[in-house]
């Protein structure tokens, strides 16, 4: 095969030495017909069919694929002919080829008829446009490998990125990723662009038109913002989120994070969207955070009090005192175990309220068919029951995690009272958890064994002593009161202990 330099020397010896073709020939060694081809062209051209290649097999339906290609154009794009399918059509007529020659056929077909779009470059003011999409990346959670759902959002103008991580795209997701991103930027775009996501849209109508779901509606009335909608299947028209997708997936989740929780890769992504603002864009004089600097004094201000991102639920207690939610129960102290209660799911956890107050909080499980269990909510029926103390779920699971002076404190009440009363008055010392810090109550056990008073009134006592503070006890002043004068100072009179034994 020819080269550029080939067809250089010839030129060079016809056009700039004057030799003819002849001596061309028989100087260099090249063929008549190459030197011919080098005089009219400047580099070797690629190899063109003079005329189509025969197609014994597929060349008699050709016209049939055309056929059902031109009729698959006009019906909705998810009923439209695979090339599959109009293989199987073809051999109903007869056809006896691969279905490898049907599919490079339609794919010729249908690259001829692809109209290639062309678009117009945008600018945008600061402050006033963002973008918000999702993506998928996978990631080493807790030493399990999994896929997790990525929120991002992104401003027109300086370019800036915010990315959290949720192990779902359902609503509470979405208005937290919003509140997050806001509070990042600095304040409220004027207006945010979506395609149409189903926690936002409810029904696609007319033209830019859309019926919303009413939470969405409260959401954006809270922040003021404007909302805009690509039109269906057009994700160009939001093209600045949708390459930042595979920018964050090769940048920001590359190598796969190695993580423990959602609020370390949350932390590691914030990072790096810090660290992500000192790029410079290409045209631009100025950095991005440099941009985004100059644009926060265009936001929309955020309001005092965020919008909760939570959906509700009313739920009711079963009788071991837990409500039920994605088929995952949680437990409910049990004095509530009666009543009618309302269940907020935010994204990672789970408020449970009776009226306006807080009954119970937990995180929120991500499983299925899971305990999720406060020991804290049963001991109230636990100092009613002492006999079930042994086989109660909520104690075995804490008894697992507590330090071993819980059990040495647990082993002497029983031996000292072990009819039932070492149980309750071990129940009272857990109690105590609702009251103090754990590492408090837990230091306040130890040193309530150290010293020998192996009870609760000990374990209090040292709890108090702990958040005392001696060093700023002020001495008492007896100087206004003269009988009390001579207080702490008289000498002692031992016969008072035989008076109070009955001695003499």
């Amino acid at each position: 095969m020819k080269k550029v330099e080939d067809y250089e020397s010839i030129r060079r010896a016809y056009f700039i030495e004057k030799m003819s073709i002849r001596a061309i020939h028989r100087l260099l060694g090249y063929d008549r017909d190459t030197i011919r081809k080098a005089i009219t062209y400047p580099a070797p051209q690629p190899y063109q069919l003079e005329k189509p290649r025969a197609a014994p097999m597929i060349g008699p339906y050709k016209q049939k694929i055309e056929e059902l290609l031109d009729e698959s154009s006009q019906q909705r794009r998810k009923q439209r002919y695979t090339a599959h399918k109009i293989y199987e059509l073809l051999m109903q007529d007869g056809y006896k080829g691969s279905e490898g020659a049907v599919h490079n056929y339609v794919s010729q077909c249908r690259k001829r008829r692809e109209v290639k779009k062309a678009y117009l470059p945008l600018e945008f003011d600061p402050g006033m446009d963002a973008q918000v999409d999702w993506a998928e990346a996978e990631v080493w959670l807790a030493g399990e490998r999994i896929k997790v759902s990525l929120f991002m959002m992104r401003m027109n103008y300086s370019r800036v990125r915010f990315v959290m991580a949720f192990p779902f795209q359902k609503q509470e997701a979405f208005f937290e990723g919003h509140i997050r991103a806001f509070h990042f930027f600095g304040g409220v775009p004027g207006r945010i662009t979506y395609d149409n996501l189903k926690t936002a849209v409810f029904k696609i109508l007319e033209g830019h038109n859309r019926h919303e779901q009413e939470t969405f509606k409260r959401f954006r009335s809270h922040y003021l913002f404007q909302s805009h909608y690509c039109n269906p299947a057009q994700g160009h028209e939001k093209g600045g989120i949708e390459n930042d997708a595979g920018y964050i997936q090769r940048n920001f989740m590359t190598p796969l994070p190695v993580v423990e929780t959602y609020a370390e890769l949350n932390n590691l992504l914030l990072e790096r969207c810090k660290q992500n603002t000192h790029r410079k864009i290409r045209g631009q004089s100025m950095t991005v955070v440099e941009l985004w600097e100059a644009e926060k004094g265009y936001f929309l201000p955020l309001p005092t009090v965020d919008f909760a991102p939570c959906t509700t639920h009313l739920v009711r207690p079963n009788p071991y005192s837990q409500v039920e939610f994605e088929t995952n129960r949680y437990s409910v102290p049990v004095i509530y175990r009666s009543l009618p209660l309302v269940l907020e799911a935010y994204p990672f956890r789970v408020r449970i309220l009776s009226e306006q107050s807080v009954a119970a909080e937990h995180l929120r499980c991500f499983g299925r068919e899971q305990d999720m269990i406060d020991p804290l909510h049963y001991l109230p029926l636990l100092e009613q029951r002492p006999g079930a103390f042994e086989h109660a779920i909520p104690i075995r699971r804490w008894k697992k995690k507590w330090p071993k002076g819980y059990d040495r404190m647990l082993a002497e009440l029983r031996q000292r009272w072990p009819d039932g009363r070492g149980v309750r008055e071990f129940v009272g010392i857990l109690k105590l958890h609702q009251q103090y810090p754990t590492e408090m109550v837990e230091q306040a056990v130890q040193l309530a064994l150290d010293l020998g008073a192996s009870h609760l009134d000990g374990v209090q006592l040292c709890l108090r002593q702990m958040l005392g503070d001696p060093a700023n006890a002020l001495p008492l002043n007896l100087s206004h009161l003269s009988t009390l004068a001579g207080v702490g100072t008289q000498p002692v009179d031992l016969q008072q202990y035989n008076q109070l034994l009955g001695v003499g």
